[in-house]
Order: C-alpha cells, then sequence, then structure tokens
C-alpha cells in the first residue's frame, strides 16, 4: 500500500476520520494494542473516541496503548506532563483498564534504563497494532529531531531550539522547557507498527507537511520521510 494521503475538508472531519478508523480497529480486535501521541492535533479524535465509548459503540477494556514520548525529567503531576495531557485528555473518559496504559516514565531514575524496558514492554507486547503520529514544524515525529542521524530504538532525545520555542507556550517562559526527552525512535515506529496513522492539521505544519509530501529523498533531516519506509501509512491532513 505505501503511503496513502487523504485530505480533510477541515478538523473537525479529519477528528472523525481518525476516530473511525481507531474503532474500526477496536472493533474487529478488540484486545489491539494501539500507539498514541499528544499534542494539539489529536485531542478532536481524542474527544470523538471518549464519546464513541459513552455510546457504547467502542470498548476499550482490552485495548492496550503505548504513548509515543514524553518529557524527561518532569512529573506524572506536571500540568505539561504528557502523561497529565492522555489522562486529562482521553484515559480519564474511557474505560481502559489502567494496567494496560503505558507512558515513558520522567521520573526515572535513569533515563537509558527506562527506555530500553520501555522498548522490551513493546515487544512483549508484540507491537502495535496501530501508531498515531502528528509531524512537528521542523519535521519531527515524537521526539525524533532533524539532524546528522536518527537512533532507532526508544531513547533519550535532545530536543532542538525549534521544538522548545514550539513547545515553549504550553510553559510559562521557555527557559521551563525540558531539554530531553524519551521518545520512540524512528526504527521503533516503522518495524513494530502494523499500520501508521499520521494526522496533520494547522497552518504551522504546513512547511513540515509540504517539504513532507514532496521529498523526493529519506533523509535524517526530516524524520518524517523514515514513514516511506513503512507498507501501511494512511495520512489524513486538512492542510490544502
Amino acid at each position: 500500500m505505501g503511503i496513502v494521503f487523504n485530505f480533510c475538508e477541515n478538523y473537525d472531519f479529519l477528528s472523525n476520520r481518525a476516530a473511525d478508523i481507531v474503532g474500526e480497529l477496536l472493533k474487529a480486535k478488540p484486545d489491539c494494542v494501539l500507539g498514541l501521541p499528544t499534542g494539539s492535533t489529536p485531542i478532536g479524535m481524542y474527544k470523538k473516541l471518549i464519546e464513541k465509548n459513552k455510546s457504547g459503540e467502542i470498548d476499550f477494556s482490552k485495548v492496550t496503548t503505548f504513548n509515543l514520548d514524553e518529557y524527561y525529567p518532569i512529573k506524572k503531576t506536571s500540568e505539561q506532563s504528557y502523561y497529565k495531557f492522555m489522562f486529562d485528555n482521553l484515559f480519564d473518559g474511557i474505560n481502559i483498564n489502567p494496567d494496560n496504559i503505558n507512558i515513558p516514565d520522567g521520573e526515572a531514575e535513569n533515563a537509558e534504563i527506562e527506555s530500553l524496558n520501555y522498548e522490551r514492554k513493546i515487544d512483549r507486547a508484540g507491537g502495535l497494532d496501530l501508531m498515531i503520529l502528528g509531524i512537528g514544524p521542523n519535521g519531527h515525529i515524537g521526539f525524533n529531531e532533524p539532524g546528522k542521524f536518527l537512533l532507532p530504538h526508544t531513547h533519550v532525545a535532545d530536543l532542538t531550539e525549534d521544538t522548545i520555542k514550539a513547545n515553549a507556550r504550553f510553559f510559562d517562559s521557555e527557559s521551563e522547557v525540558p531539554k530531553t526527552a524519551l521518545t520512540m525512535g524512528m526504527g521503533s515506529i516503522i518495524a513494530k507498527s502494523k499500520k501508521i496513522l499520521l494526522l496533520v492539521s494547522g497552518e504551522s505544519k504546513k512547511a513540515a507537511f509540504d517539504k513532507f509530501y514532496g521529498e523526493a529523498k529519506i533523509t535524517a533531516d526530516n524524520p518524517s520521510t523514515f514513514l516511506y519506509l513503512h507498507g501501511d501509512v494512511i495520512v489524513l491532513s486538512d492542510i490544502s
């Protein structure tokens, strides 16, 4: 299949279609394994999934989730943690078993050991049936930042100045943004995901999306291009 691009007329349409794709998987495989992102783009999808769950259309009780990334170091109770984001925007609204929720631990004493253990958890779960992703303004996927090379597995990533500036709006000041994060590697994403769903929304993503859409080569300067190595990717974009 390769990559299939779907251009949506607006954000609400994108969110509905994304939730339908997830819902179809849950109905076909109630004990599926989902890879989940944070950020503003998936919030609409999460709201639709909560509605579907509350109406009885879909059931999360047997679902296992793995989040894509987390700031490091950061407390779970921090307003800016991805742990809190996920509970506020999805987990508190659905009937998921808390034991089946996996998020990189921003409070871990040793980030390298946490990364290794997280990678092993994904392997023990049999990989991801569906990995949902967003794209950063600089083309990053998760916290796999542009550079000379990419690390394949879950690892500690140094955030670029572009990413720190882009995420500063969630903090009181730019200086409070963590300089590192825990993230699945592009190798983990490509090799361990049966299907990938990429959500692209908002004018701030237009330059990165245009480059990804028209990129003629796979390069670490644009991590999103590595998705071309996967055989089953659906892209939903409200950017014309």
